[in-house]
């Protein structure tokens, strides 16, 4: 089948130019080439294809645009030719010239000439008919192969080919991806063909797809869908919805962890901080730390809640930081930082792992930053396993910047923004209170009131704000703004705003909406801030009737899906950003609310009257609670047709009311013509008669309808805004078929069908189509006055986005090559992902539609449709999916009654017909409704066109048989106690239902049975019949002797159709059996294999349906088998079983289980395994291996489960069932024969793999040359140790502190902290290199199809090429790695993980399942699959066709006892020595009320039980244990072993933390060798000791042995042969004593270290490692509780005893003692002021400390009043401490506080901390700066006060680091910094310090004493005399005061007193000697 357009030309073009064709059919385009420089004609002569999968329907258009071409801008169009396909549909061949019409629909001269011809079948899709295919019928066979070449070279093409065939073959390129195979067949010929490989034989596809086109590789077809239940809706009928329960309010478990490291740069001098975190409203603090600006916590607070996911992600993280607080004041607030949970929850992991939290003061928004806090937040659901990363030392020195505590793709630097919330008015509020005072009221005073006083209020970030309350209105006008301040952009996510009733007890909420502020904003560079509105948002909630206890008042609140229309609500949103330097900005972040501009009644779009209609077809499975009264079902959208409670005043009034002046109200009301005489007496009929439902059987009940269908209909009046929901609908449609197609591909894989790259290719391809078409369609309606700013940029950005789409989705379909499929198929997820989330659209216009069932007045259940799925439009993207379409509808229990179990029951199953649409488009709203009715209208209606019908009659019936063939089910869900289910299913259609036999206990029933429906009468044409049937219910019970049979399940599916006069034949009968899948609320529970067929019954009457052929089984009474045909075809198989042993069997009913036996049972045939007679002495059976034959399906999909079933025998021949299992798939343990031709079967030539000790320092170089046969020489170039060492020696020239470890220095953690920093790197190396693979693989596909290099053998060189890569990280990155990372230790291997995940579960030969018994849980219970364990059997299956292969038999040393499990050993019981190390454990959950725990390890293996308990370690998260255990077990016995940490308690008894369980014994006997890890060197003494008791020699020689293998072959020295590949290596080995003598132990080493390559029974072994598992606890189910790092060793007692126990204690850390002598400080900032003289000074000292508290500070001497801000100390600190060098950590230990009853060991950075301080008497000292030093990495100190500058201490330059453990002694001039008023550093001073460092031992041999004290005492400073206390020493304090400064003054002052005093003396004496000389005295 196929359409062919021949464009043959195109004529009367004006102008010259070139030109183009596009021709489009079914949204499908091809383009014509471009005719270059065509004047008047253009004559294309192309041909152009499209195979069409179902028949074309006569309304079908073909559309053809000529387009001037241009290269640089748009096409531009000349005009368009669009022909409705009728008459070619009719003669299959019409030749049409016609003139084109333009833009404007107006006809233009241009006119066309094409040929049109259609190849149609018989209507059913068949084989391609090949020459159908290509179209080019003289396409000869010789021609093809010649094709088939040139198709590689796209070059060359026959040239015998005229040009119009030319062309066509480009066309073909695409014609298979324009297969449309039941995508928009308007005739569903394959319903559901899932086996059916894709609807093509997939080998014709290969031949077709090399002879299309260009011989395209089978790499480039694509295809379109595979029809699946879901693909199979068509025209008439929607897809049913599967899932039932509301899932979105249910409580769950979450556990909110955060660790706060440390902080820096917090702004302040000299504080107290104290970190406090809240999450919602739980609060927990840090221990203050005191006077630092940077304190170290490292403290773990971790935050429990069981709450529904909504209001989890809305709740608010805040850190902030507070100063000095303490128990009298709460301190004050240095800055805080919010993130919403939902933030972190969607960060890869769920967690932000050592990011740095930004922190800034809310309550003055102008400040910059306040510091930083480096925390990680995780979040865990249950079921959420979290990969932390690995804890190792961290010493990476942290970039803050780059390490920001904020989602990917949030700037840096965050500004501070003004969110406006605007509200303007609500319309439509319930009433809040009872009318019983209302009425009491109006009796009395008259007056009327409306029963609400709402108001609004918004949360935001943590922050709420309100609106005024509006008394008593149901329609309350506020215009009012509510403003918040914050950081922009937010890290919350959601807006809340909430109407709520103001009320004098307590505020309700009326209804709830959440803006998610992602969906209004783009953050892209053509983004745009979040805005909204105004416009209107739908406010959804309980029923709106008022009750004093509304039972609901949940939904209110936003919690779970509304039930109701309660309001609506008009709202605005803006954000400003806000300048923070402009000083008339208000500071605060306190939420304001004001005023805002009241916006004009139109802004929000033109009111227009819509028009709703609905057609109830089909209401059964009504529950038989609601079966005894009459039932009526009520559609409404909004309070439009809600007659019990809905408006609460009449709607004519308020209609009136409406638009704004007369004559509109006039327009409203005549708005169709035809309608104008009934004006507005249009009455609505929003709900069905009352009718009383009728039995189908015991549980449902359905409503007789029969012809007489009842219908709805109703006017509504909303802005127009429908462009909004067009667009949305469009984005749905391509969700919706990528999904579709997704899940195709995804089935594909599932089900191994071959080619699911082609099926991706399809999906690609349709989905930049449909991204196309988008980009044609949305940009309608540009100039719409009510478009609001969001309407616009949402638009833009929906553009953009769907552009880059589809060019992505183009490049990506090019790359889809069968080995990517996978990871292409995660990309489209995300594709999936990004459209449903762009098509959510944030402001809504119509509200959703509501139908509830009513009985008795009372509201039953409902289903909620959203109004955009059923709105109308002319153009075909845009209708809603559910539009004039019949939808089924489950309706359910509202709220919190649906939950859980009450949530599976159906309430009742609708079929329903709905359409909404603007009242003057309504002429078609019965389109689409199955024809054959009769109308049937009310009186006032009578005669008039477009009056709606109150109800349709049927005259058309058809009548039908359904035969439903239930073969079988699997893995369903338990329902009994015993874990097994009594199923049986029923099956519903129309308004019958059958049920199948009940099969007893059993999951997985083979019913194997025909269900026959007689009688069915369908109403409607017989062919829509065929194309739509109604759909199948079948439902699956458990049948229980009393009482009423349990549900458990529900699953859907579709008849294929046979009208009556088709021939029963294939293709498409008999039908073929498919996998359905059964689903339980929301869970899956199992797969139905069944299929349905409906027969019509033509008019012969049954006769001529196909017989039922196949006896009616007698046994089982009258019962119909599946027929012949339909059911499985089947072979003869045998299943070997493997019976090991039994675990861990848990009591039964109390009595223990004593003699246990299997029971295997597949496909009604069995075998038992044999007694074990004791259980407790020996669980182990001693038959190994039985088997039984049985017939099984020769497809593996159908193959049935088998089970397993353990009985415990009891006396007189009781048995008691004990557990059960159902493998599922039995598929991978079918036996499939080697491929004997694969490479690493090859054991010809010999294979040369030399390997010395892989050094992890050198790149390694690889020269690989592989072929198969000849000898692959893997040469890994490296040096021997002595080379090594020279090289290192010439190293240290350059590098004088790097030393080479010393042998006797290196200890076990040595080795282990070297393995982590490797593991870290690699994990670095793989995220660079990720992207590198990507791009490597593409290149590598091309040369692997030319090269003859074989797939096996490369994939081997890339595995040898990894290893080198991940051996020697060192060298590539030589310049960035320093040399010093890599001194040359031995490894070993940390798994990240457990370690059994790293070797699937250690399960190669030896599998456990888990016996099962009770019902399953479901998740309201919170129980696990992990409490119905009741014990594990261990053993294996093998399923092969019964004749088996000869080779097998043939194999030396073949015993037939064990069938398939040859070389298994014995199991007998076996004695073994089993040795835990635990290393670790990291993360704890905190056990005590402090946030800390005090772990023990517990161990617990069989009756043995060692508790660690005196060996705790105090108040600790991440305690290092460091210990070994030894424990002696028999296997079988006790084979678990248990891990536990336990918190210690002082009193009571002690918690535990969690525990870890590991399976010893499959460990044990597994091939991977997991007794004892590989070593990566053998060395006999230091701290890589051998730990195995064999030797690696002994063990090659024992694995060689077991696997039959040939070998090893040693010699000469340094080579040993294993089968066919030889391994080299080393050849001597040194002793403690240095002396060298020969081994052959490396090279048997290397052997084992590439153990994997030896061919047949290689595998990787388990190398020296440590396994990081997590611990659970049984309580908290799913949630880890930290992990532990451990190993085991196992060695059997029958061996050689091994040596002692590696010692791992952790290492003690080393005494040191810091001696600090400050010398001098200069240029310290003057603080006081003189008191005599003004002058400026200080009184300086220097106070220092080196732990984390102050409590081991020193103080200098006071070097008082320095006027220079010199001082001279010549003062000695001595700080003894304890360092571990290897996480450069001081270990401190002290009691935190008085009561403690320990001390705890805290581990903090080594930091010294020198601050300045100026000394006061009367009044505190005054912090003048401070510098902190980082022992490991500080700056080196200035030779001069003068060089010494402020960069030194920021980092601002370059200074080389230092480390005081290397350098041992330094001294100099250090800054010492404080931060001024704005923040910014000062220098405020500078100190010359000498450091020196010594060992505990050195110390002792060397004292010196503290201060300037004996022994070795320091000189006493020379201070200037000034530097004394006055009022102890007044005099000198005068002599310098004053003496210095005004000595010339005063001695000017002193002569001038002499004068004076002269002078007076003489005045004084004159008169008497003038008295004596006058007198002559």
């Amino acid at each position: 089948m196929a359409l062919l357009v021949h464009l043959k030309t195109v004529s009367e073009l004006r102008g010259r130019g070139d030109r183009i064709a596009k021709v489009t059919f079914r949204g499908q385009a091809f383009y014509s080439r471009v005719l270059e420089n065509c004047e008047d004609v253009a004559d294309f002569d192309e041909t152009f294809r499209w195979p069409v999968a179902s028949n074309i329907d006569s309304n079908e258009i073909l559309e053809i645009q000529i387009f001037n071409y241009s290269k640089v801008f748009s096409n531009k169009l000349i005009g368009t030719f669009r022909m409705v396909l009728q008459k070619v549909v009719e003669e299959n061949h019409v030749e049409v010239s016609d003139t084109l019409i333009d833009d404007n629909n107006a006809i233009i001269k241009t006119s066309l000439c094409v040929e049109v011809r259609y190849q149609a079948t018989d209507g059913t899709v068949g084989s391609w008919d090949d020459g159908d295919f290509l179209g080019d019928e003289s396409l000869h066979e010789e021609e093809k192969d010649s094709q088939e070449t040139d198709g590689l070279l796209p070059g060359s093409r026959p040239s015998s080919r005229t040009p119009g065939e030319k062309s066509f073959r480009r066309a073909g390129r695409s014609v298979f991806s324009a297969m449309k195979l039941g995508k928009n067949r308007t005739h569903k010929e394959e319903p559901q063909r899932q086996d059916e490989p894709a609807v093509l034989e997939m080998e014709d596809l290969d031949h077709l797809a090399i002879r299309l086109g260009d011989g395209l590789d089978p790499d480039s077809v694509s295809l379109a869908s595979v029809t699946a239940l879901t693909t199979n809706v068509s025209n008439k009928r929607s897809k049913p919805d599967i899932k039932m329960e509301p899932c979105a309010g249910r409580p769950m478990d979450y556990q909110v962890s955060i660790t706060v490291i440390e902080a820096r740069q917090l702004v302040g001098l000299n504080m107290d901080p104290v970190v406090c975190v809240e999450v919602g409203d739980d609060k927990k603090c840090t221990s203050m730390k005191e006077s630092t600006n940077c304190p170290y916590y490292n403290e773990y607070f971790v935050f429990d809640f069981h709450v529904s996911p909504d209001v989890m992600f809305d709740k608010i993280i805040k850190i902030s930081v507070i100063h000095s607080k303490n128990l009298l004041r709460s301190g004050t607030l240095v800055g805080s930082f919010k993130m919403d949970v939902g933030t972190v929850y969607s960060q890869p992991e769920h967690q932000f792992h050592h990011k740095w939290a930004i922190l800034s003061d809310p309550d003055d928004i102008s400040a910059g930053l306040k510091g930083y806090v480096k925390c990680d937040i995780a979040v865990v659901g249950k079921g959420d396993n979290i990969k932390t990363p690995h804890k190792a030392n961290e010493t990476d020195e942290d970039d803050i910047e780059g390490n920001l505590l904020l989602p990917e793709g949030v700037p840096a630097e965050r500004q501070w923004a003004r969110f406006y919330v605007k509200i303007y008015r609500a319309e439509g509020l319930p009433r809040m209170n009872t009318s019983l005072m209302a009425n009491v009221k109006k009796a009395f005073i008259g007056e009327n009131k409306d029963l609400v006083d709402p108001y609004v209020q918004v949360f935001f970030a943590g922050q709420k704000g309100k609106t005024s309350v509006q008394k008593s209105s149901y329609e309350p006008l506020w215009n009012e703004q509510v403003i918040f301040t914050d950081l922009f952009p937010p890290l919350c996510k959601r807006m809340k705003v909430q109407i709520r009733d103001s009320d004098k007890v307590n505020d309700v909420a009326i209804g709830t909406h959440f803006i998610d502020l992602r969906k209004i904003s783009n953050d892209g560079d053509k983004g745009f801030l979040p805005t909204l509105g105004p416009a209107w948002v739908n406010m959804y909630g309980s029923t709106r009737n008022y009750t004093l206890l509304d039972e609901h008042q949940d939904l209110n609140e936003g919690l779970g899906e509304g039930v109701s229309f309660r309001a609506r609500l008009m709202l605005g949103l803006a954000v400003e950003i806000l300048d923070t330097s402009n000083p008339e900005l208000t500071s605060s972040t306190e939420v304001q609310v004001e005023q805002a501009t009241p916006v004009s009644e139109s802004c929000t779009g033109k009111m227009e009257e819509f028009f709703l209609f609905g057609a109830f077809l089909e209401a059964s499975m009504i529950d038989r609670k609601n079966g005894d009264k009459p039932i009526t079902f009520e559609v409404t959208i909004g309070n439009y047709g809600n007659e019990v409670d809905g408006l609460s005043r009449p709607q004519r009034a308020r209609l009136r009311k409406e638009p704004g002046d007369e004559e509109e109200v006039d327009l409203i009301q005549n708005s169709s013509d035809d309608e104008a005489d009934e004006g507005g007496d249009l009455a609505s009929v929003s709900s069905t008669p009352p009718m009383r439902p009728q039995i189908t059987d015991r549980n449902y009940f359905h409503l007789p309808y029969l012809e007489r269908k009842p219908c709805i209909y109703m006017k509504s009046w909303w802005p127009d805004q429908r462009r909004r929901l067009y667009n949305a609908n469009i984005m749905d449609r391509i969700a919706d078929k990528l999904e579709e197609g997704l899940n195709d591909v995804q089935e594909m894989i599932k089900t191994e069908k071959s080619y699911p790259e082609r099926r991706l290719r399809g999906v690609l391809e349709e989905l930049s189509c449909g991204c196309y078409r988008f980009l044609s369609l949305a940009d309608k309606d540009q100039g719409h006055s009510s478009r609001t700013r969001l309407d616009r940029e949402r638009l833009k950005s929906c553009m953009r986005e769907l552009e880059s789409m589809g060019q992505q989705a183009k490049t990506l379909r090019a790359q889809v090559k069968k080995h990517t499929v996978r990871d292409k198929l995660r990309l489209c997820q995300n594709f999936l992902q990004k459209l449903r989330f762009l098509a959510d659209e944030p402001q809504h216009s119509i509200p959703d539609v509501f139908i509830w069932m009513m009985s008795n007045n009372k509201r039953i259940a409902y289903a909620r449709v959203p109004s955009k799925d059923l709105l109308f439009s002319i153009v075909e993207e845009e209708l809603g999916k559910d539009c004039a379409k019949v939808k089924t509808l489950f309706l359910k229990l509202p709220g919190k009654r649906g939950f859980g179990s009450a949530g599976w029951t159906v309430q009742a199953k609708l079929e329903l017909y709905l359409w909404l649409g603007l009242s003057k488009q309504r002429k078609d709203f019965l389109c689409g409704l199955p024809c054959g009715f009769e109308e049937v209208k009310a009186a006032q209606g009578l005669g008039l066109h477009s009056f709606p019908p109150i109800s349709l009659v049927y005259t058309k019936k058809q009548a039908f048989q359904l035969r439903a063939h239930m073969y079988q089910a699997r893995s369903l869900f338990a329902a009994d106690s015993s874990g097994l289910s009594d199923p049986f299913a029923r099956v519903f259609f129309i308004n019958q239902s059958q049920c199948t036999e009940v099969l007893n206990e059993t999951l997985c029933p083979t019913w194997d049975q025909m269900l026959v429906f007689d009688n069915l009468e369908l109403y409607g044409e017989a062919h829509e019949l065929r194309d739509d049937p109604p759909i199948i219910v079948i439902e699956i019970y458990d049948q229980d002797a009393m009482g009423k049979a349990d549900f458990m399940g529900r699953t859907f599916a579709k008849p294929l159709v046979k009208m009556a006069d088709e021939a029963y034949c294939p293709p498409r009968f008999p039908p073929q059996l498919e996998y359905y899948q059964i689903y339980r609320g929301n869970a899956t529970a199992g797969d139905l294999l069944a299929a349905f067929e409906l027969l019509q019954i033509g008019p012969a009457g049954k006769a001529d349906l196909p017989p039922i052929n196949g006896p009616v089984d007698m046994d089982r009474g009258p019962i119909m088998p599946v027929p012949v045909g339909i059911r499985p075809v089947l072979s003869k198989y045998r299943i070997e079983v493997l019976f090991w042993g039994l675990r861990d069997l848990k009591r039964v009913n109390l009595a223990q289980v004593d003699r246990p036996r299997v029971d295997i049972e597949c496909a009604g045939k069995g075998v038992q395994s044999s007694l074990i007679h004791n259980y407790k002495k020996n669980p182990n059976f001693n038959t190994l291996v039985k088997w039984f034959e049985v017939d099984l399906p020769e497809n593996e999909l159908l193959h049935p489960p088998l089970n397993i079933r353990v009985v415990d025998c009891r006396a007189f021949g009781r048995y008691t069932l004990v557990g059960s299992h159902a493998v599922s798939a039995l598929r991978r343990f079918i036996y499939r024969p080697p491929d004997r031709s694969a490479p690493n079967w090859n054991t010809t030539g010999e294979v040369v793999v030399n390997m010395e000790p892989e050094v992890p320092v050198k790149k390694l170089e690889t020269m690989v040359k592989l072929d198969a046969t000849s000898d692959a020489v893997i040469k890994v170039d490296v040096a021997d140790e002595e080379k090594e060492k020279k090289k290192k020696k010439k190293g240290n020239a350059e590098e004088p502190e790097e030393e080479e470890p010393d042998e006797s220095m290196l200890d076990w953690w040595s080795k282990y902290f070297a393995s982590i920093d490797t593991m870290k790197e690699q994990l670095r190396q793989q995220e660079v290199s990720g992207t590198d693979l990507e791009e490597k693989e593409e290149v590598d596909n091309t040369e692997g199809l030319k090269g003859p290099m074989k797939v096996k053998e490369k994939a081997k060189a890339a595995k040898e090429e990894k290893k080198k890569r991940t051996q020697g990280p060192g060298a590539g990155q030589g310049s960035e790695v320093p040399e010093k990372k890599k001194p040359k230790i031995d490894e070993l291997k940390v798994y990240s993980k457990e370690l059994e995940s790293e070797f699937d579960n250690f399960e190669d030969w030896l599998h456990t399942f888990n016996l099962l018994r009770g019902k399953t849980g479901d998740d309201e219970d919170g129980s696990t699959e992990e409490e119905r364990i009741v014990g594990r059997f261990k053993g294996s299956l093998c399923v092969y066709k019964v004749p088996l292969p000869e080779d097998v038999s043939r194999e030396a040393g073949y015993d037939p006892t064990y069938g398939m499990f040859q070389g298994i050993p014995s199991n007998d019981p076996i004695n073994v020595l089993v040795r835990v190390y635990v290393v670790r454990a990291t993360d704890l959950h905190p056990a005590d009320i402090n946030g800390k725990a005090d772990p023990y390890i517990a161990i617990r293996l069989g009756k043995t039980d060692i508790r660690d308990k005196e060996n705790y370690i105090s108040k600790q998260l991440n305690p290092v244990f460091g210990k070994s255990f030894d424990i002696e077990a028999s296997f079988p016995m006790e084979s678990m072993l248990t891990v536990a940490v336990y918190d210690w308690d002082l009193v009571g008894t002690d918690d535990l933390i969690g525990e870890t369980k590991i399976d010893l014994e499959n460990r044990f006997y597994s091939k991977h060798r997991a007794t004892c890890g590989i070593a990566q060197t053998y060395s006999i003494h230091g701290y890589n000791i051998w730990r195995d008791p064999m030797k690696p020699s002994q063990i090659l020689t024992r694995l060689c042995k077991e696997g039959k293998v040939d070998g090893p072959h040693f010699g000469p020295p340094g080579r040993v042969k294993v089968s066919n590949r030889v391994f080299t290596g080393p050849s001597e080995i040194e002793d403690e004593n240095g002396q060298r003598k020969p081994t052959e132990e490396h090279v048997a080493l290397s052997a084992l270290r590439h153990w994997e390559d030896i061919p047949r029974v290689g595998c990787r072994l388990v190398p020296e490692h440590v396994e990081t598992r997590p611990l659970l606890n049984p309580d908290k189910p799913g949630i880890e509780q930290g992990r532990l790092e451990l190993w085991v060793d196992m060695f059997p007692m029958d061996m050689p005893a091994p040596g002692t126990p590696l010692d791992i204690s952790p290492r003690k850390p080393k005494k040191y003692e810091l001696r600090v002598i400050v010398w001098n400080t200069d240029e310290v900032v003057l603080e006081d002021d003189d008191f005599f003289t003004g002058e400026k000074s200080s009184d300086i000292f220097v106070r220092g400390w080196l732990k984390g508290q102050q409590e081991d500070k020193q103080d200098t001497d006071v070097h008082y009043h320095s006027l220079t801000g010199e001082g001279n100390f010549n003062w000695r600190y001595l700080f003894p401490f304890d360092y571990l060098a290897a996480e450069e950590k001081i270990v401190i230990s002290k009691k935190e506080s008085m009561f403690s009853w320990d001390e705890t060991e805290y581990k903090i950075p080594a930091r010294l901390t020198l601050q300045i301080w100026d000394a006061d008497h009367f009044s505190a000292d005054d912090f003048l700066g401070a510098i902190e030093l980082d022992l490991n990495r500080f700056p080196r100190g200035a030779k001069t006060a003068k060089q010494c500058t402020m960069e030194m201490a920021t980092g601002e330059v370059d200074v080389p680091l230092v480390s005081i453990f290397k350098q041992k002694r330094v001294k100099g001039w250090w800054p010492l910094l404080a931060r001024d008023e704005n923040d910014e550093f000062e220098l405020t001073g500078k100190v010359e310090a000498e450091l020196h460092l010594l060992t505990a031992e050195e110390a002792e041999k060397n004292p010196v004493g503290l201060a300037r004290n004996e022994p070795d005492p320091l000189e006493k400073p020379k201070r200037p005399d000034t530097s004394f206390i006055w009022f102890l020493n007044p005099l000198k304090s005068a002599r310098y005061f004053l003496w210095h400064t005004y000595r010339w003054l005063l001695l000017k002052l002193l002569l001038l007193m002499l004068l004076l005093l002269l002078l007076a003396l003489f005045l004084y004496s004159v008169p008497g000697y003038l008295v004596k000389k006058i007198l002559g005295a």
